[in-house]
């Protein structure tokens, strides 16, 4: 709306300068309304310079000749004497990320955060901070936070990398120091969390920013850490397998013992039951009738010899 006000008193500027030059030019009476369309959009161009809008991402910081006001410029229009200037200030959220992956995070090379655990072992961490700045004060960062030749956003870069990334180096380092390397890397990454999001909203509020989030995204070892902690891993998995196969082996043993006491008590049961019946045929020769007598069959042989003759009868006829 400012822009059609603007271009509409430029047209009336424009009308009222034209008619004058070419009267005076021609010696001939003024263009009609020459006048006061001249005067109108002189008006029009003066008013719609001062007026500001403010959209719903922005605060706006008045510089005065005097310095900077207090009170900041809200959502919305704001009529600013000619000799005052806006500055608009961005108040929507940043997420400033620090990643072992280039070109990944807020930089174009790995900048991830290593913390040291409890044991003295350095962990590497990926994460995400999500930040604004409070609008109720931005005329006081405005003041005291140099844009570093970069404009607002030059202002804001310095913020992520001396304030939020220096505040989060601490508390990731006061928070993963009191837990182990295996307690960072899996059981305590959410307690880790919720304690830097608390440390850290606490340490930057001197600078009037507000953290809206915290994320750990990855949690890893430096390599020479994580090389012994999977030659550890191989050699505690080869000393199980060693032990499985003694357990497998002492199993056969014991087995390959039951097995010879089976076969010992078999055979003593064997030669025990072969005395008794030697002593008891040695006692009673009887015996031998009467074990054959038990297993004949029945039937009468079909030949038989004579008694001392040679002689070979045949029973069947």
């Amino acid at each position: 709306m400012i822009v059609v006000l603007i271009i509409i008193s430029l047209l009336l500027i424009g009308y009222g300068v034209v008619g004058w030059v070419i009267a005076k030019a021609k010696n001939q009476a003024l263009f009609p309304m020459v006048i006061p369309a001249l005067l109108l959009g002189i008006g029009i161009f003066a008013i719609s310079s001062m007026v500001v809008r403010i959209d719903a991402q922005q605060v706006g910081v008045l510089v005065k000749p005097n310095g900077v006001d207090d009170e900041e410029l809200h959502t919305g229009w704001h009529v600013v004497m000619p000799w005052n200037d806006v500055h608009k200030m961005d108040k929507t959220v940043w997420v400033y990320t620090c990643t072992n992956q280039k070109g990944e995070g807020s930089k174009n090379h790995e900048d991830a955060i290593w913390a040291p655990t409890k044991d003295g072992i350095k962990m590497g961490i990926d994460v995400s901070v999500s930040w604004k700045i409070n609008p109720a004060m931005a005329s006081w960062i405005y003041q005291n936070v140099t844009e570093n030749d970069g404009g607002n956003s030059g202002r804001y870069l310095w913020l992520e990398e001396n304030v939020i990334r220096t505040k989060l180096k601490s508390t990731l380092a006061l928070s993963v120091s009191n837990y182990s390397p295996i307690e960072v890397y899996s059981t305590k990454r959410e307690v880790i969390q919720n304690d830097v999001i608390m440390r850290i909203r606490k340490e930057v509020e001197k600078y009037h920013l507000i953290v809206d989030q915290v994320d750990i995204r990855e949690v890893y070892y430096n390599k020479e850490y994580e090389t012994a902690i999977n030659n550890k891993k191989l050699a505690e998995q080869e000393a199980l397998r060693l032990v499985d196969v003694t357990r497998q082996k002492e199993e056969l043993l014991k087995q390959a013992e039951i097995n010879k006491n089976i076969a010992i008590q078999q055979a003593e049961g064997e030669a025990k039951a072969l005395q008794i019946k030697g002593s008891s045929i040695a006692s009673n020769p009887k015996i031998i009738e009467l074990e054959w007598i038990n297993k004949w069959n029945g039937a009468l042989p079909v030949y038989m010899m004579g008694s001392g003759q040679g002689v070979m009868l045949n029973l069947n006829k």
